[in-house]
């Protein structure tokens, strides 16, 4: 069999990149490489054009100063994105670019910002900001739990085919009250877990790696095992700490 590839854009990373979010990308390429698989990995920035053909999409987050230039950007590339999506390219945004990857989010006192919408989701600023740890319950991974840390007043609510990517256990999440993290709708995923997530998550990360492999050689590919004794400490170090 030839040589695994898979291809990643990472989309503004100048606007979006708040707490270390590029520490994603970086996972991502080294749980690649670890296993011999070719990443290759693409910035896309203002101005730039997105081709079809990418495997994994990754946005982070930003203030909404940031957030309000990479809208219209993204609403240039919306259908491009739309039919990425369509064809099951994996995405994983972050925070800001959690909530573009929504129908819209309303700031307090500015213009709506649209979102993409392969998310069936809007949100909306509170009058209160969420900080501290969070732990939440994932029932189609092993371990059975995400960490991260939270920083937002943003409240978003799911409708549609949209489901919650994770149930919350300590922290506030999508609004603070229905106890759900994160959004999932095909094999798009948004959550508002910094910190970098996917370090502290390997088990995520290896489950959207192998959403990908699926999308490029329609194959259930089975990943070679790491060893993820550090990655596995620092997760149940955070895990059921409040902030």
């Amino acid at each position: 069999m030839s040589k695994l590839k898979l291809k990643l854009v990472h989309l503004y990373p100048l606007f979006l990149n708040i707490y270390g979010d590029i520490g994603n990308v970086k996972v991502f390429k080294k749980r690649c490489e670890w296993r011999d698989i070719d990443l290759e990995i693409e910035q896309i920035n203002i101005g730039d054009k997105i081709t079809p053909g990418t495997d994994i999409y990754f946005i982070g987050g930003g203030q909404d100063r940031q957030q309000v230039e990479v809208s219209v950007e993204m609403q240039k590339n919306k259908s491009v994105l739309i039919d990425e999506y369509n064809n099951d390219a994996v995405f994983l945004g972050i925070c800001g670019g959690y909530q573009l990857m929504g129908q819209y989010y309303q700031p307090h006192d500015a213009e709506r910002l649209e979102g993409i919408g392969i998310l069936d989701a809007c949100t909306i600023a509170g009058s209160m900001r969420f900080i501290g740890n969070v732990s939440a319950k994932i029932d189609y991974l092993h371990p059975e739990t995400i960490v991260g840390f939270e920083n937002h007043s943003g409240l978003t609510y799911l409708n549609g085919d949209t489901t919650p990517m994770a149930s919350i256990i300590v922290g506030n999440g999508n609004n603070g009250q229905d106890r759900t993290e994160g959004a999932r709708s095909r094999n798009a995923f948004g959550t508002y877990l910094h910190g970098s997530f996917l370090p502290k998550n390997p088990h995520f990360a290896d489950y959207l790696i192998k959403l990908a492999l699926k999308k490029r050689y329609n194959d259930d590919i089975t990943l070679s095992p790491l060893d993820d004794t550090i990655e596995l400490k620092a997760h149940d170090f955070v895990l059921n700490k409040t902030y």
